[in-house]
């Protein structure tokens, strides 16, 4: 029986709403036995531990990160042609993507970006084009990071796991290979026209693929480097980054808000035989405050003033 012939069947949305939710409760239930196993007062006494100067560097990382990224759709300006200002540009990223990682990509990243572009003035077809051209800026930094990371650099896997570093280096390598055809690509067909269904993509000239490529790899080792200042060296820095990168992948593949318990997860899996864990577990907390709570007040904030300076420009148009 086809996915569609199932779709029209009236009990289908409810075995689908209680598959959904039946997850998401196993989650909740993985976490709660979790987080009975962990010393709660030693997670708190690592926190407290971190010196000023070290929340200070890492904050400043987690700062220049999201400025790099509220860059991204600077490069979708470019290509459309549209007039709004860099300022409003990078402010509308800045917000889009402090609730992309906080409410996941759908609300976030998506609609968030329709709903005050659209207000700005931009049409759907431009707003579509800048997007896409944004994620695909930050999944190409992936390809190559985590490419370099696995494949030069593969991690220390915990003694217990039944796999080598081989199979890391071979995904490595595919994952760099990729980058490279679309630089290829770019530098081949620039200009060329891909139409896939009702949406097209230009490929754009070699130039604009490299700025996107140093931009995207900036800011992934940018993140790396907030969690690798908040460990104070205690694991080398590529490692921390290519668990990261696994971490996000995990994250994305899992839907889960935030990577709630995804992101510790994976990290608790992979760095605690070198970290003790309730010091592992009190740097991640201090890194989603820092990284995910501290930029979602400010983008909320932000966001009340842009809705509020659109219905005054509004009222005193009409």
């Amino acid at each position: 029986m086809s996915t569609m012939s199932l779709a029209h069947r009236p009990w289908w949305p409810w075995v689908r709403r209680i598959a959904v939710w039946g997850f998401f409760g196993l989650i909740a239930w993985l976490l709660v036995n979790q987080a009975r196993a962990i010393d709660w007062q030693e997670v708190f006494d690592a926190m407290r531990a971190l010196p000023a100067s070290t929340l200070l560097l890492a904050g400043a990382l987690a700062a220049g990160s999201f400025a790099t990224y509220s860059t991204y759709d600077l490069l979708g300006r470019y290509l459309t042609r549209h007039r709004l200002r860099a300022a409003s540009v990078m402010g509308v990223t800045f917000i889009s993507y402090a609730f992309n990682l906080n409410l996941g990509s759908l609300v976030g990243g998506v609609a968030f970006r329709y709903r005050l572009y659209s207000r700005l003035g931009l049409s759907n077809d431009t707003i579509t084009r800048v997007l896409g051209f944004s994620m695909l800026t930050n999944w190409l930094g992936y390809l190559v990071v985590a490419g370099a990371a696995f494949c030069f650099w593969p991690m220390v896997l915990p003694d217990e796991w039944k796999i080598d570093n081989g199979g890391l280096r071979v995904l490595g390598a595919v994952l760099l290979l990729l980058a490279a055809a679309y630089l290829v690509l770019c530098a081949f067909a620039n200009g060329r026209v891909f139409r896939i269904r009702q949406y097209r993509f230009k490929v754009p000239a070699l130039r604009m693929a490299l700025l996107q490529l140093a931009m995207s790899c900036l800011n992934w080792s940018l993140i790396g480097g907030v969690i690798w200042v908040l460990l104070q060296g205690q694991v080398a820095y590529h490692q921390v980054l290519a668990v990261l990168l696994v971490a996000a992948v995990a994250g994305v593949v899992t839907h889960v808000p935030a990577g709630l318990g995804v992101l510790e997860a994976v990290f608790i899996a992979l760095l605690s035989h070198q970290v003790p864990q309730g010091k592992l577990l009190g740097v991640l907390l201090v890194y989603r405050g820092l990284y995910y709570l501290l930029p979602l007040a400010v983008a909320t904030v932000a966001y009340f003033v842009t809705e509020l300076r659109t219905r005054r420009l509004r009222t005193t148009t009409r």
